[in-house]
């Protein structure tokens, strides 16, 4: 144990405490593997590379009609129609000069092919296809334009989004190494504090730190454990913070961290482990406090429902993002 050197004298800047905390930030919790459906959300504990090229092969990017464009004179070319290619057809027969074979969005082009010509810029004569000039490559996606078996998808640390889920299904992926969820202890002191929907005696007040900075908390991603309102004893404030240090990731409090008589989270935090920092050069939001017990942070955020939503904004929010990896 030890003693916090920080005086209440002393205004902390916030920048400065925000890079305090950060030299306490603990390792990441330890990844698991998920399916793509459980990813939503959760925090990439891996770089990821692609396992293929995207797309696989050249493949046409319209409907209509695929071609040589070593068949293209000045005026275009007449070309026989030689059969066609739907999307899910595998493109085996090889296009001989002078001819045209129907293609739609997403086929493979037939071997020979290299340009695409949209089926509304061309005539239909039977079997026979009149076009225009085309210039090579026209219409065409190329093997590997978007990716190469090899490039960098995501990188380790990435919150996972609708977009990133669909890019890792693009290329085959089904499953994805992501953290634990960070999970957080939450606590309120205060022996004033009653729920919602119960009736308040006179000097008692609801508990709204218990529900904003819990969505908030929840709304990054974390796992949050609610041990509901400590007795404003210095007993209740140590045993509560011993078994939480003894069970959780991390652990924030609300209210007990300014100077009043019965505030006892500082002392608690003093005897069970360290007081790191104490006050910040903000408004509102000056009596946060930051410690450790057994190796577990400790985020002393103030009591006034103001003051404890801007904290949690400004100072808790870059530390728990950091610790969820």
């Amino acid at each position: 144990m030890s003693v916090c050197g920080c005086s209440g004298a002393g205004l902390r800047p916030v920048d400065e405490a925000i890079a305090a905390l950060m030299d306490f930030v603990p390792l990441a919790p330890p990844a698991v593997r998920v399916d793509l459906e459980s990813a939503l959300g959760r925090i990439l504990a891996e770089d990821i590379l692609s396992p293929l090229d995207l797309p696989l092969w050249d493949n046409s990017a319209m409907d209509g009609y695929a071609l040589r464009s070593a068949d293209m004179g000045h005026a275009g070319a007449r070309l026989k129609i030689a059969g066609y290619i739907a999307a899910g057809d595998a493109a085996q027969v090889e296009l001989q000069p002078g001819q045209a074979m129907r293609i739609f969005t997403g086929a493979p082009l037939p071997p020979g092919a290299d340009s695409v010509i949209a089926q509304e810029d061309c005539e239909i004569d039977g079997d026979w296809l009149q076009v225009p000039v085309v210039a090579h490559g026209s219409h065409v996606r190329r093997r590997g334009e978007e990716l190469r078996e090899g490039d960098a998808l995501l990188s380790a640390g990435k919150k996972l989004r609708a977009q990133d889920l669909g890019l890792l299904a693009s290329v085959g992926l089904d499953r994805v190494s992501v953290y634990r969820p960070l999970r957080v202890c939450l606590l309120s002191s205060g022996d004033e504090l009653r729920e919602p929907g119960e009736p308040l005696a006179p000097g008692q007040i609801y508990n709204a730190n218990r529900f904003s900075i819990g969505a908030l908390l929840r709304g990054w991603g974390i796992e949050v454990h609610d041990y509901g309102v400590l007795a404003d004893t210095l007993a209740a404030s140590r045993d509560a913070l011993s078994l939480a240090a003894s069970e959780w990731d991390v652990l924030i409090t609300s209210g007990g961290v300014s100077v009043g008589d019965r505030d006892y989270l500082k002392q608690a935090i003093r005897e069970l482990g360290e007081l790191h920092l104490w006050k910040l050069k903000m408004q509102p939001g000056k009596p946060l406090a930051f410690g450790s017990i057994a190796g577990r942070p400790w985020i002393g955020l103030p009591g006034n429902p103001a003051a404890a939503l801007v904290t949690a904004l400004v100072v808790a929010r870059p530390f728990l993002w950091r610790a969820q990896g």
